[in-house]
């Protein structure tokens, strides 16, 4: 047989569980408590989550915005190419023009 809480128990857990920064399954694993058991006192409670999530960057990238094009300039040819052309087409492109 579980644990039996009283409801200022439960408020106390939802608190520490929020403040934590754990997720639910991982908080109620470290404190040995079921998730369903966990979920179902929180909606019979009334209790809502939080408005504020905690995001954990995981990768950080690099945004471009409208890439610029690339100018080629061969003697009195000009050239424009997308900045998304592959190296090996220019790579071919090159050896061709000289």
């Amino acid at each position: 047989m579980g644990t039996i809480r009283s409801q200022d128990q439960w408020q106390n857990i939802f608190k520490e569980q929020e403040n934590s920064g754990s997720t639910i399954v991982g908080f109620c694993r470290q404190h040995q408590i079921p998730t369903a058991t966990f979920y179902a006192y929180r909606k019979k409670l009334g209790v809502n989550q939080s408005a504020f999530i905690q995001a954990k960057i995981t990768q950080q990238v690099e945004v471009f915005s409208s890439p610029e094009p690339m100018s080629l300039n061969v003697g009195n040819i000009s050239l424009s190419l997308p900045s998304t052309t592959p190296a090996s087409y220019l790579a071919q492109l090159l050896r061709e023009l000289m």
